[in-house]
């Protein structure tokens, strides 16, 4: 009902000179007739904190407004939130980016599992104490011993070479040899899955490239990645990971069968074997494989997404987050699986928001920050003390 009207009627012409005088203010000149759609996304934020501004709102809260920009958009809707602030107007910046915490706001407001544990003014707030508290960890003086970390000299499985999408993860490098677990970590919004969705071909690069035992590889689809021997197991395992309404069988089966092809496709009987053989390696709790996943508890479950890559015979795995929300039992059995195929030769990539967790399990460790690589340990530095000062650090 905000529409200028004549004699009744919406005025087009005069809709189209207000939004037209409105955008420019913010120094953004573009055809207003056109479908917002039509614009990048820094276009579309700006428009819509001009809709608000002009509802003569006093604040304006920006939930992660900067998650698909570039460096120079966010210069941009940066200058337009100075502006704002300038105006009076104030702003609820909600986001994951600690250097653009830094750049842009006076206050900060830290929450962890949606409770408020701190407020601090920005200029009073050392990074490594943000991060401290965003962990929920304390720097600790770590004086057990070190853990003897082998030094592997095995060929490079995977490497990776500027591999980046515009909006969604800084280029990068990264190799992986046989037999390796390199461990990734960083804070929540650091480019830890949006890694492994590259690798995996689920996102598709615009830059890099990746080479597999020396060959060059382009992955336009996880099924490409699969057919040369990777496997992922999402973050997320109820909606990306088993399909709940199947059988354990039929969750365990589906990987080998995708990489053989629906026309060569697995007898029953197989299908039944090689079920049967996964939950007496992995040890699902399960009367047979003809449970419903959905019925096993966190922890089986995420054994089933293990035991599907496992017989299709892969050569290496993406594990994002495989202990979450599991029990006690079952988080140690899932660890013991993953040390027990990096002993066997293969390479992995293990994502974690446990520090301890990396620390334990890797011999390498990349950390990320603001969906960049800044850093990789190896040996003795790698501890939670220093994987909590390279997030921090500017």
């Amino acid at each position: 009902g905000r529409q200028p009207k004549r004699w009744g009627i919406i005025d087009s012409g005069a809709a189209i000179r207000k939004a037209k005088q409105l955008l420019e203010t913010y120094d953004i000149h573009i055809d207003v007739s056109q479908p917002l759609s039509a614009f990048s996304v820094a276009v579309q934020q700006i428009a819509a904190i001009a809709r608000g501004v002009d509802l003569s709102a006093k604040i304006l809260i920006l939930d992660e407004p900067t998650s698909s920009l570039d460096a120079n958009e966010v210069k941009t809707l940066f200058t337009v939130i100075r502006s704002l602030k300038e105006k009076g107007i104030g702003i609820l910046l909600i986001t994951h980016f600690l250097d653009q915490v830094y750049e842009i706001s006076n206050r900060i407001t830290i929450l962890r599992n949606g409770i408020k544990v701190a407020e601090h003014l920005t200029k009073e707030l050392p990074r490594m104490q943000l991060v401290s508290e965003m962990l929920g960890k304390e720097l600790i003086e770590e004086l057990s011993p070190k853990k003897e970390r082998k030094l592997i000299k095995e060929n490079v499985f995977l490497k990776v070479q500027g591999l980046g999408k515009r909006s969604v993860m800084e280029p990068f490098d990264l190799e992986i040899r046989k037999g390796e677990i390199v461990g990734l970590a960083g804070l929540l919004g650091s480019g830890r899955t949006e890694t492994a969705q590259l690798i995996f071909g689920i996102t598709h690069r615009d830059t890099g490239q990746m080479s597999v035992n020396g060959s060059n590889v382009t992955f336009n689809s996880p099924r490409q990645a699969i057919l040369h021997g990777f496997g992922l197991c999402p973050e997320d395992r109820k909606a990306e990971g088993i399909i709940g309404d199947l059988s354990i069988r039929e969750n365990i089966i589906l990987a080998l069968q995708a990489k053989r092809g629906w026309l060569r496709f697995l007898s029953r009987k197989k299908q039944e074997n090689l079920a049967n053989e996964m939950i007496k390696a992995l040890h699902i709790a399960t009367p047979d494989s003809q449970k419903v996943v959905k019925e096993l508890s966190g922890g089986n479950q995420q054994k089933v997404i293990l035991a599907r890559w496992l017989v299709s015979e892969p050569e290496f795995l993406i594990l994002d987050e495989p202990t979450r929300g599991i029990d006690v039992g079952a988080h140690a059995e899932i660890i013991g699986i993953i040390k027990d195929l990096c002993d066997r030769g293969m390479p992995l990539l293990v994502i974690s928001s446990e520090l301890a967790e990396v620390v334990d399990y890797s011999d390498r460790v990349v950390v990320l920050r603001d969906r960049k690589k800044v850093t990789e340990l190896l040996g003795d530095d790698i501890s939670q003390n220093s994987i909590m000062k390279a997030i921090a650090e500017s």
